[in-house]
């Protein structure tokens, strides 16, 4: 048995695996107050997980962050509470096991290359394009988490071969930089470029229906997205030239972006053997807790009693 958590800002969700079939899904509402009761919250849900299904299983927990390989602390999470604290060993003395801790983005990764749109391939990179542009990489069934732990956060690198309009305009970052990916084809992202040149707010999937109702200017806000987008990609396709990208988060709803990437993203990499695969999540907003709960094989979960 594998128990997944996913730690939102929000909800704590627990998913119980056995094998590949879903047992057990359940979810509170993230403690507000303060980070101790974070971690009862999700020893709670363990125990609660455990008590329903009468079996004990290994602990995966996906988390807006990463565990610092220098100091054995959160770092870099959007849930600020979590920062400077040694969750996974505070889990894990509160649950009497070793837990293992991932970003949430690797979590999707994972998810997705162990029985998602990338099942059977050796190497998958995992976009989430929502509020934020986060990324992982998974070769061979494994994620990669790196040196500092930040492996695939592709959405903090520059936005590649910027128009001259795009170097004037150089959006700011939260991360302290301007003109990052993530400033530019986020859902945050394409709604300000859109606010900036119409002058209204639309989400992303509102100027996509616009643009396909004819609206001009939306036309043109999703072409200048496709082509930023495609760019971004392009680079990491001459790195890793993965066998799959799978693309999760509020705009992989967008359906045009299956039809307008490949093409463009393989004109615009090291001449590769064909337009790359670019696909659609098959989990959804389960990959996180899924991919959590892959954290650990099926091998190591049998060993728990």
């Amino acid at each position: 048995m594998r128990f997944g958590i996913d730690l939102g800002g929000t909800k704590i969700e627990i998913l119980a695996l056995d094998g590949s079939r879903e047992v057990l899904r359940e979810r509170v509402a993230t403690p507000q107050s303060n980070y101790d009761h974070i971690v009862v919250a999700i020893a709670d849900l363990v125990a609660e997980a455990e008590r329903k299904i009468g079996r004990r299983g290994t602990v995966g927990i996906a988390i807006p962050g990463t565990i610092s390989t220098r100091t054995g602390l959160v770092k870099n999470a959007n849930s600020t509470k979590l920062i400077g604290h040694p969750l996974d060993k505070d889990v894990a003395k509160a649950i009497g096991r070793a837990v293992r801790v991932a970003n949430d983005a690797n979590c999707f990764t994972l998810s997705e290359a162990s029985d998602g749109a990338g099942a059977g391939k050796d190497v998958v990179f995992g976009v989430i394009v929502g509020t934020g542009c986060g990324g992982g990489v998974s070769v061979g069934g494994r994620v990669l988490n790196g040196a500092h732990g930040i492996t695939g956060e592709w959405g903090h690198n520059p936005l590649p071969a910027p128009t001259r309009e795009e170097l004037r305009l150089a959006p700011d970052c939260y991360c302290g930089r301007a003109s990052c990916i993530e400033a530019w084809i986020s859902g945050t992202g394409l709604a300000n470029d859109f606010k900036r040149r119409a002058g209204r707010d639309l989400k992303g999937h509102e100027i996509d229906l616009a643009a396909r109702s004819g609206d001009a200017l939306a036309k043109a806000v999703m072409e200048d997205f496709y082509d930023r987008f495609a760019r971004s990609l392009a680079g990491i396709v001459n790195v890793l030239d993965p066998n799959a990208i799978v693309l999760g988060g509020g705009l992989s709803n967008i359906d045009s972006i299956y039809r307008e990437l490949p093409a463009r993203v393989e004109r615009y990499s090291f001449f590769p053997e064909g337009p790359p695969a670019i696909l659609k999540n098959v989990h959804g907003d389960s990959s996180g807790v899924r991919g959590a709960a892959w954290l650990w094989t099926e091998d190591e979960a049998a060993r728990v009693k």
